[in-house]
């Protein structure tokens, strides 16, 4: 059991650093909600993380295989960042343009609630996540002898080393708090709302050339590679 704990932390730090949407909102979160807040998204993030993987597990590697490569899905998921970061982008346009300040409100009960939503949302429409699960699934669900013991204490230890991770990340971005004018969070949320749109977009076009964006990847990973040699 130790030995499975051990090679699932590094998978968990991964997962932690892997960037996207959610890793940039997840640290805007903790920097103006504070650090309950940036917890709650985290929480709705790592329950549609849970809800990919035992989709993994109790499904069928055929089926999975071709949900994950549906055009539509990663048209639909691009499409959703699409609106989100357009929509987010003129909020913060005519919240700029209504105040000269901008406030950092504390949440109330109810707003936790959507925080987490967001989060869980956020997470789930990336159908590039449901590949990552699957593919660990793939890879170690043999070396663990497909043992329901063995992988709940192995796909556990990575979710709780994401947790710990994004925890730390959370506190250090609570720091920037204090050193937020209002110019610099209006800058830090046009900045996410682009990032979503750049994300959105590369979703897009996997789900509309998926051939070409897959010959991209491919030949990013062999310059990759190169490189480090």
């Amino acid at each position: 059991m130790l030995e499975d704990v051990f090679s699932a932390i590094p998978l968990g730090f991964f997962l932690a650093f892997l960037v996207g949407p959610v890793f940039f909102v997840l640290l805007e979160t903790a920097a103006l909600r504070g650090f309950r807040a940036a917890l709650t998204f985290d929480l709705g993030v790592i329950l549609a993380d849970f809800i990919f993987l035992c989709i993994a597990y109790f499904s069928t590697n055929k089926l999975l295989t071709s949900i994950k490569d549906d055009p539509a899905l990663f048209i639909f998921g691009g499409s959703v960042l699409l609106v989100y970061g357009i929509i987010s982008f003129i909020k913060v346009k005519k919240s700029a343009r209504k105040s000269a300040t901008f406030e950092v409100s504390k949440l109330k009960r109810k707003d936790y609630i959507g925080v987490f939503i967001k989060g869980f949302l956020l997470n789930f429409i990336n159908i590039g996540v449901l590949g990552f699960w699957l593919g660990l699934l793939i890879i170690f669900g043999p070396t663990l002898e497909m043992d329901p013991k063995r992988m709940t204490v192995f796909f556990g230890t990575i979710l709780i080393t994401y947790l710990i991770i994004d925890i730390l990340k959370i506190l250090l971005a609570k720091r920037l708090n204090k050193k937020l004018t209002t110019r610099r969070i209006i800058l830090m949320k046009q900045a996410i709302s682009i990032l979503m749109l750049i994300f959105g977009i590369i979703l897009v076009l996997r789900g509309t050339f998926p051939e070409d964006m897959h010959e991209i990847e491919d030949n990013l990973d062999i310059t990759m590679f190169q490189e480090f040699e």
